[in-house]
């Protein structure tokens, strides 16, 4: 038997699922923002966002996943965000539909195997959904179901149903994963805009439980809202809903005035930072460390970071969290820093 098998069946041994680990008390550190992160690196166009780059340059979006594990990530997230049937249309691309969500989510297995990491399958907004329009809900109900049973063929160990405006889209997916989804847990995420409710005038904690009680495994906030304008959502969720709760912010310095990073305005230009201005708003490390403690605090036991995060944020998410990453090898020591450094230091190694 080749060694690799041997390698992946072990590792495949040694994966304790979501659900066991939530049960367990486990924490789950989960780094999203893969979209982001790859239009940052040039890989991906703003504008549509979507993940052409899982078919044009798969080693980037891999070494990603490698990457996010390395710094504190338990999940390996397929990269299938926006890369769904209507919004391939949108670019001319729906016949590359399947390769693309097949492709994404072998290699999210691939490093998922490699690494003892949880694959999550990943559905979300559609926007093309129209609750009162039955067409639109059956279009939608298709698009889940598809991505779906990809995401049980290339064995997905969870599914993700994330960034909801409303609770109605958000309520189908859970569905979806529900009947399509050979028994998957479903973790359902809601992206808070500016006010505090849904789009389809719920309030968040509602919402939460409501999704809670159909059956989510896990329910919270993901997207849109900083770490300062998330966490008092966070902790009216917490208040009413019974199992575990996610919060994945996105890494920007949100404010009552300006809560989301769509509303975010560019002080030198008096224009939208979104998205490309969105760079001069990032959190420091110390308001990403200060928000996981928080968090933690709360009872929030499935941690992230959403659009902007990147490796070294999630690192400290983990730390925060007690975790020592391969990545917390190369934490910041300024003791031995030539001009900073401890004084002992800097006169043994570096005073002439």
């Amino acid at each position: 038997m080749p060694v690799y098998f041997v390698t992946c069946m072990f590792s495949i041994c040694l994966r304790v699922g979501l659900r066991e680990r939530l049960k367990s008390g486990q924490d789950i550190i989960v780094a999203e923002g893969y979209l982001l992160e790859l239009e940052r690196r040039g890989y991906l166009q703003a504008g549509a966002f979507i993940p052409e780059v899982v078919l044009e340059h798969p080693e980037v979006v891999k070494a990603l996943h490698e990457e996010f594990v390395h710094a504190g990530s338990d999940v390996v997230v397929a990269f299938t965000y926006y890369g769904h049937r209507a919004k391939l249309k949108v670019i001319g691309r729906e016949d590359d539909l399947i390769e693309l969500n097949l492709r994404a989510l072998r290699m999210a297995k691939e490093v998922a195997v490699k690494t003892g990491t949880l694959m999550a399958g990943d559905i979300c907004n559609t926007t093309v959904f129209r609750r009162d329009d039955p067409n639109s809900v059956e279009e939608v109900r298709e698009i889940f179901r598809e991505q779906i049973q990809w995401a049980v063929q290339c064995g997905a160990d969870y599914m993700i149903a994330e960034r909801f405006h409303e609770f109605a889209e958000a309520r189908l997916a859970l569905d979806c994963i529900k009947e399509y989804g050979n028994g998957l847990p479903a973790v359902v995420t809601l992206a808070p805009h500016e006010k505090d409710e849904t789009k389809d005038g719920l309030s968040f904690p509602e919402a939460c439980k409501l999704l809670e009680e159909a059956g989510a495994e896990v329910v919270g906030l993901n997207c849109c809202r900083g770490p300062t304008t998330m966490l008092p959502l966070l902790r009216e969720i917490r208040k009413v809903c019974k199992g575990p709760i996610a919060a994945l912010p996105v890494p920007y310095r949100t404010t009552p005035e300006e809560p989301t990073y769509e509303t975010l305005v560019d002080p030198d230009t008096g224009k939208s930072a979104f998205p490309v201005d969105l760079p001069r708003f990032f959190c420091s490390i110390t308001q990403i460390a200060e928000f996981a403690k928080q968090a933690r605090e709360i009872g929030v036991q499935y941690l992230g970071l959403c659009c902007g995060n990147a490796s070294h944020y999630t690192r400290v998410v983990a730390e925060e969290y007690n975790r020592r990453p391969p990545a917390s090898k190369y934490a910041p020591d300024m003791s031995k820093h030539y001009k900073f450094g401890a004084k002992e230091f800097v006169k043994k190694h570096h005073d002439l």
